[in-house]
Order: structure tokens, then sequence, then C-alpha cells
């Protein structure tokens, strides 16, 4: 998407084209609002409500899962389709979930205005100003602007009488800007000063507004490594079912009999649900949902700490993060400036008696008192203070377009007129040899990055002339430098700090002037040298060779200036494709497509609305202290959710084995869903439960999925072999079912439990309390009638029980020290894994 560029001060448009103020008549309107010239914004989002129910409820994992729950119940077996909570509950939240975003970006708006005010000709010609819907606005219309208007369709100015308008939303320059005539105004933009009319030349979905805000409205998720690696575990998953699923139903049928016996005889019901027992044990249903309480859990912590998880999968995203692109104003800064000095023309500080002219004071407390005047003025104030008594022949009020402002005093304390105002033009007039040297100092001053502004003063008055062709009165002569700075936030330092000993890359991308973000950036903690690199200059991302040339730039520079709406989202891709996991923070409509494609968007809280909306987290106080703390909640939740992964899918790989083996041997499988059910709630469930939420702060290491699998596989096989030697000796010594499965209840609630054992490890009084609770539980189970009565369960002879506490002793020993021999080998790998992930 192309968005027009945006102007600046010294390429307006030329004024020989530009239209004489003639309103459109109200036919005229209704025949452009007919024609479809209006100014309605986009409202898609790219993605229905329906796509969503699509995407999350008709997958194939979903049907096997869902079409063996709804089998069960068919049959009666509403004991064994405990299950389906889990399937369902997994689909209500990830429609929740995506839902709650596509609500979120359908309410982004980069226009605010209510109304806007247009020049209008009735049936009789005579031209009036009217007050209509923005929607309403169309091409050619004229707006009727004034100070505090939002310019609701791109314009070129037409009239202007002291027109200023800030564009920092849309483009990042902090100044105002003069708006003469032929300007282009840019739709979203304000007017801050001053009065004007100005043509619609865009409007709708051409405005540079609309633009934006139909990027950002595209529906997109948080890209997020513990989605992606569960979404990729169910895959494999769901893929190994179909041929495993055959095997275990083909092995069932035969284990009552074989096909033609089980549908005659009615067994194949029995069979159904053992084949459904076996591919459910398969499947990690509540990984899903475990993961979700996790992060939901972690979101309503970062509430607590004034932080608005826009989407959960967020909570986890910046532990990720190792590169963090931030904007200067209202991020780094405070987007206020101060003072940050005073100096005498001759050297000396001005507030040392030494050689001050008489005045200087009450006259810079004049200009900060000044009910005009402008952020540079206010600034003042904190030193200077207004003298009450002080007075005022004559003043000029600061204007963009003149850059300066000017007050006379009759009081002899401060006699004279003095002129507060950019050095080139306050001094142009004066004899180079005797302002020469305070010249090259202000530039010397401004070349580091600082607002620098010079009081002069001089004994003639102010020329009588209205303030909109004011002049400068004659001889005067440079009294003081004044240099003015953004307020840089007093956290900036410590939290930019430690994201350096965290090995997180900063990079400073602002719409300002290269050499004042550079100032900023350094007085922040940024490790940088020199002016910052000027964005204008920046190759185009739209061919091969040039994104090449631009992340050959990203690697290289740390803080950049003048860059656009569209460069500061090339930027971000450019640093995703140098192997990045990019968050990008900021609080203007200049920075939404910048957050829409970074890995992970914050926006602070009192930035524009479609800042906010487009961001995955909303810093509301906007406190940039408080990114410390989302690392922390989301380094906890990836450490959690790995230990959960590693807990559930080493059930699925034991019940894969299980499965396979039991129908290759033509047994019946040892499990009824319900007991299934039972040992799940005590190996993984109820625990899981608690360690979704422990405190953890272990540091974000690559290759989630890789550890997974590491110990998982192990668990599983070892697990699974522990009861097939079990089952498989019941079933050879001819005991019952009922004695088989409740044999196979034991073994595996024993020897899975170990596994958590090891996960737990090393031991809280709360890991403690939970592996006690869970061996208890098995107990308690076997010893409540009602209990087993419901998961018909009967009590095995002594002789299995001694088999079956030996086999999980061994198992639980030999899962043990495998584990001991994993972790030791782990270290040595770990480095080239991260490496690997990194490139992958």
């Amino acid at each position: 998407m192309s968005l027009p560029t945006p102007p600046t001060p010294d390429t307006a448009t030329p004024t020989s084209g530009v239209q004489p103020p003639v309103a459109l008549s109200l036919a005229e309107v209704r025949e452009r609002l007919a024609r479809g010239e209006g100014n309605a914004m986009p409202s898609d989002t790219g993605r229905s409500f329906w796509r969503i129910m699509q995407a999350n409820l008709f997958t194939l994992f979903n049907l096997i899962v869902g079409g063996s729950f709804a089998l069960l119940l068919v049959l009666g077996y509403w004991q064994d389709a405990l299950f389906g909570f889990f399937v369902i509950a997994n689909v209500v939240i990830g429609v929740a979930q995506e839902f709650r975003a596509k609500l979120t970006l359908s309410r982004l708006a980069v226009l605010n205005a209510p109304l806007a005010r247009v020049l209008r000709r009735d049936d009789t010609g005579a031209e009036s100003m009217h007050e209509v819907r923005v929607a309403d606005v169309v091409l050619d219309d004229i707006l009727v602007l004034s100070a505090g208007d939002q310019v609701t369709a791109d314009a070129v100015v037409l009239e202007a009488n002291g027109l200023e308008v800030d564009e920092s939303l849309l483009t990042g320059e902090a100044d105002a800007l003069d708006a003469a005539p032929g300007r282009e105004l840019l739709s979203g933009s304000s007017i801050v000063g001053g009065s004007g009319l100005a043509r619609v030349i865009r409007g709708g979905a051409d405005s540079y507004a609309a633009r934006i805000t139909a990027e950002a409205k595209q529906f997109s998720l948080v890209r997020s490594e513990l989605r992606t690696g569960i979404a990729r575990i169910i895959r494999w998953i769901t893929i190994a079912l179909l041929p495993v699923g055959a095997i275990v139903v083909n092995g069932q049928m035969q284990a009552v009999g074989g096909w033609e016996v089980a549908i005659a005889t009615g067994a194949w019901r029995e069979a159904t649900v053992a084949s459904a027992a076996s591919l459910i044990a398969m499947i990690p249903q509540g990984l899903v949902f475990m993961t979700s309480v996790a992060l939901a859990v972690g979101a309503v912590k970062l509430a607590r700490h004034e932080v608005l998880v826009q989407e959960l999968a967020a909570v986890e995203g910046l532990a990720r993060v190792d590169m963090l692109c931030l904007d200067k104003t209202g991020t780094l800064t405070e987007g206020r400036l101060v003072l940050d000095s005073v100096e005498e023309v001759n050297g000396h500080r001005l507030d040392s008696p030494l050689g001050a002219p008489t005045g200087w004071d009450a006259a810079l407390g004049h200009f900060a008192a000044d009910r005009d005047a402008n952020a540079t003025a206010q600034a003042l104030g904190e030193r200077f203070a207004a003298v009450a008594s002080l007075e005022l022949a004559a003043a000029v009020p600061f204007s963009s377009a003149r850059k300066w402002s000017a007050a006379e005093f009759r009081d002899p304390r401060a006699a004279g007129s003095w002129v507060l105002g950019a050095p080139d033009i306050v001094l142009g007039g004066a004899d180079r040899r005797a302002v020469g040297a305070v010249l090259a100092r202000t530039s010397e001053l401004a070349a580091s990055g600082l607002r620098t502004l010079v009081l002069a003063h001089s004994p003639e008055a102010l020329p009588e002339t209205e303030p909109a062709a004011a002049r400068l009165p004659a001889r005067l002569a440079p009294a003081a430098v004044l240099t003015f700075r953004e307020k840089v936030r007093p956290d900036a330092h410590e939290t930019l700090g430690y994201f350096r000993e965290q090995g997180v890359s900063i990079r400073v991308i602002s719409g300002d002037d290269p050499r004042t973000v550079a100032a900023v950036a350094r007085e922040a903690g940024v490790e940088h040298v020199g002016d910052g690199f000027d964005a204008r200059t920046l190759p185009s991302d739209e061919t091969e060779e040039g994104r090449a040339e631009l992340d050959a730039i990203m690697a290289r520079e740390a803080v950049f200036g003048r860059v656009t709406p569209e460069q500061k989202k090339a930027m971000v891709l450019s640093l995703q494709r140098l192997g990045y996991t990019v968050a990008m923070t900021g609080d203007g409509v200049n920075d939404a497509l910048a957050l829409k494609h970074a890995d992970m968007g914050i926006a602070m809280g009192s930035g524009a609305p479609a800042t906010r909306a487009v961001a995955r987290l909303v810093l509301l106080d906007g406190q940039f202290s408080r990114l410390p703390r989302i690392v922390a909640e989301g380094r906890q939740v990836i450490a959690n959710v790995e230990r959960l992964a590693k807990l559930f899918l080493s059930k699925t790989t034991y019940a894969i084995l299980f499965a396979v083996v039991f129908g290759l041997l033509l047994w019946p499988f040892p499990f009824l869903p319900r007991q299934l059910s039972i040992v799940d709630g005590l190996t993984i469930g109820l625990p899981a439960l608690v360690l979704a939420l422990l405190p953890n702060v272990q540091k974000y290491r690559p290759g989630f999925l890789r550890r997974a699998a590491r110990f998982c596989i192990p668990s599983g096989l070892i697990v699974g072999g522990t009861l097939i030697s079990v089952v498989a000796y019941a079933y050879l010594g001819g005991h019952e079912p009922a004695i088989v499965q409740t044999t196979a209840v034991i073994t595996l609630t024993l020897t899975a439990l170990w596994v958590l054992v090891i996960l737990s490890r090393p031991f809280t009084w709360i890991t403690g309390l939970v592996v006690v609770a869970a061996y208890a539980g098995l107990g308690v189970v076997l010893a409540i009638p009602l209990a087993t009565d419901f998961l018909q369960l009967g009590m095995p002879p002594l002789e299995l029980i001694i088999v079956a506490i030996a086999a999980s002793a061994i198992g639980s020993a030999v899962l043990d020290v495998t584990h001991r021999l994993i972790a030791r080998a782990a270290p040595a790998g770990a480095a080239g894994a991260a490496r690997a992930a990194r490139r992958g």
C-alpha cells in the first residue's frame, strides 16, 4: 500500500494551481455522494465472524475428537464422554480471542471529529457554513478550519490567516507547521492556530487517514511461539491419528471376535468405546486450555499494573523480543520541552550577575507567562517568573511563520523591545561581524540536537503594524542564547539499561530532526555516537536490491530521524528479515503501521485511539518502566507452559505407543475413557492448574518444541513400556478385564506421576504438596466404593498389585536416570540450538 508523502514546510504545493474558493451547491454535493465521492472510512477488518468460526471449528482435529464425543453420547456412554468439555472450551477460547481482536480493530479510527464545517451554496446561490457528518464531506468541498479542528479529509489550503497545523501524530514531526495557501493538509492532522479555508482533494478510502486505517485494520494475530508450537504439535498428532486410528479400530474389533462377530453380537459397542479411549488418550486436549488459563492469569496480573493486554498471547510475546524499536516523543520523552541552559552572549551564564543586561529575567518571565505562549516559551516558566507590575506597551505573539515573538516594556526594569526567536531570523538583519560569534554558537548547539533560541534587545519601539505583518525592531543586539531539550522520562535510562542487560538491541525511530533524536537517545541511555541517520536518504524496500540495502543500514544504525509512517513499517519488516523478534512502541498514528507489523506492538495510554486499537499491549499510565514487568510475566508464562507441554506430550507419546502395540497385538485396550480421565486428572489435570501459575523467572531460550520433544519422547516410551509389560503379564495370567483395567490404572498413575516429580523440581512447598496430593488421590479413588463403581474398577489380587508397584518403581527409576543424563548433555548443545532457532 502506498501512502501519500507528507508535505514539508519547504515543499508546499505551488499556489499557481489553487482553485478559487467557490463552494459546491447542495445539488453537486448530492451528486458526489451518489457517485461514492464521500468521506466514509473503511470498516472491513479482513476476517468475518463466520470465517473465524470456520477456522476454529471445522478442523480435522475437532472432527476426530468431536466425532468420538458425539458417538459416545449417541451410544449412551456419557460417562466416557467427559473429554468433550475440552473440545468445547478450546473452540470457545479460540473464537473469543480472535473475535475480541476483530472488535478492537473495528473501533480503530484516525478521524475522531464528530462533525466537519464546510461552505455550501443553497438553491439561490448564497454561500453559508454547514456542520455535516465527516462521512458527508465530499470531493471539492471547502473546509472551514480554525484552532482545535481536526482536518477530516486531505485538502489544499485556499486561504490562511495565521493557519498552523500539527501533524505530529501522523508524521512524528513535533513542531507546528505554517499552512500557507497551496500547502496540502493531511486528514487526521490538527489545526493549532489561526483559521482558513481548504479544498478537499482526497476523501474516503483515498485519504491519508483512511489508507493508514485500512492497513491497520487488517486482521492478524500476535506472533506467538507458544501458539505456533502447540498448533504444530496438534497438526502432527492429527496426521498420526488417521493411520493409528485404523490400527486401533481394527485391533479392538478383532479383540472381541472379529468384525462379523462384533456386528452380529453387538460387541462393536464395547470395541467402539475402547477405540475412542485409545484415540482420545493421544490428544493433549487440556494443553490449549491450560495455556489460555496461564495467559489469562498473566493478563490479569498485568492489568493490576496498568497494562492492558489486547490479546492473551501478547503476554508471552515481549519475553521473546530481542529488538526494541522506540518512538522518541511520548515514549522516551514526556512530550514536553524543558529549559536546558541560558548563556550570555559573551560566554558567561545569564543567571550570574556578571554583565547581565537589565531586565533579562523579567522579559523571559513575561514570555513564559504569556497566555499565547507556545510550548518552548512555556518551558521558561520553571526558572523565570513573570514580574506582575511590569508595564507592557506592545506585543507580537509567536507565529511559526515568523519564528519569533516580541514584547515592548515601558517599565525601566526592562525598558525597550525584547525579541525571542530563531537565531537566524532574529539576527538576520544585524551586522554579521557583530553577531557572527553568536550565530556560530547557536549553530553548534543546534547541531548537538538542542532546540536553540536567541533573546535579543533593542532600545527602539516595536513597529506599529498588524500582528500578521509584524516586523522586527531596529538595532537588535543579542542578549542571551537559550537552549531547550525534550524532557526524557525519568524511568527511561533504567528501563533501557535493563533491556541491554537482557541482550535486547535498541533502535530509536522518530519523525523529528535526526540530531534532536540522537541527543535524546544519548540522554536516555542509548549507546550511540554522532548524529542520527536521516531517513529521507533510506532506500525503498520495493525492490530486492533496495531491501538488501535497507537491511544493511538497519543492522548498522541505531538512531533514525525524519522517518515517515511507511518507513517505520519498512524498518520493522527489515529487522524481522534480519532474524529479530521486534517490539515497537509508539503513541501517534504515524506509529500505527509499524505497531501493526511488529511482533509486539506497545502503545502509550495517552496516545492516539488508532494506535491503541492496533497495539497488542497498552501502557495505560504511559509508564515506560512497565516493560520489564511485562517481560517477567511473559517469561513466567513461557516457562510454565513449556513445563505443561512436557507433561501433556509425555502422555501423548505413551498413548500413541499403547494404541499401536495393543492394536497390532489385537489385545483389548486396558482402559475405559472414564478411567483415563481419572488418571489424567491425577497425573496432569489438577497438577497443571498449579504448575501453570507458579512464579518462574527463567530467561527465555528459543527451541520450545525441541526441548519438549527431548523430554516427552523418552518419558512416554518409558511409561508406555512399563504399562505394556504389566498389562501383558495380567492378560497372560488370564485375569478379568476389570482386574486388568484396575492394574493398568495403578501402574500408569504411579509411573506417570514420576514425570510430574521430575518437572516439579526444584521442589517448593507448593509443588511438594501437589505431588503428595496426586499420589494420595490414587489411594482415595481406590478406597471409595462410589468411585470404583463409577469407574468400573475391581480389586486386583495382591500378586498383581505387587507387580504393578514394582514395575512402576523400576520405571520411575529409569525415568529419573534418563532425564539426569539428558539434562547433563543439554548445556553442551544449548548454544547451537539457540543459533538454529534464531536462523529459523
